[in-house]
């Protein structure tokens, strides 16, 4: 699977960006696709999953403020990301897993090569 991400930018605090990520493959719908994030001088961290069947998680600081969504005809995930906070600054990166649907980027199978978001005050 090859995971292509884009939509990063530079947005002032309080407005949105839309990431997308399409995959190749014909078995999209069958795999967990995520998205994960990562600040300078920190660590990558999990912020959203969807599940081949729909259903999803997110970190605690981004519920209500993100959405994760798919398209399964495009073979694209897209992270809808509104309320923009300054400490939402990182790289973004999209990513699949076969059977692994939990928060650690250790386990997750697939990752694309990430799209910066920079929000300014």
């Amino acid at each position: 699977v090859q995971l292509q991400a884009c939509g990063g930018g530079l947005v002032q605090a309080g407005g949105s960006l839309r990431l997308s990520c399409a995959a190749s493959g014909r078995t999209f719908s069958s795999y967990v696709m995520g998205w994960f994030r990562q600040a300078p001088g920190k660590e990558r961290e999990f912020v959203a999953l969807i599940r081949s069947g729909g259903t999803k998680s997110y970190t605690d600081s981004v519920k209500g403020r993100f959405t994760i969504f798919r398209d399964y005809v495009k073979n694209t995930v897209f992270l809808q990301m509104n309320s923009l906070k300054v400490e939402d600054t990182a790289l973004y990166y999209c990513a699949a897993a076969t059977y692994y649907s939990g928060s650690d980027a250790t386990h997750w199978d697939y990752w694309g090569q990430g799209t910066q978001v920079t929000v300014s005050s």
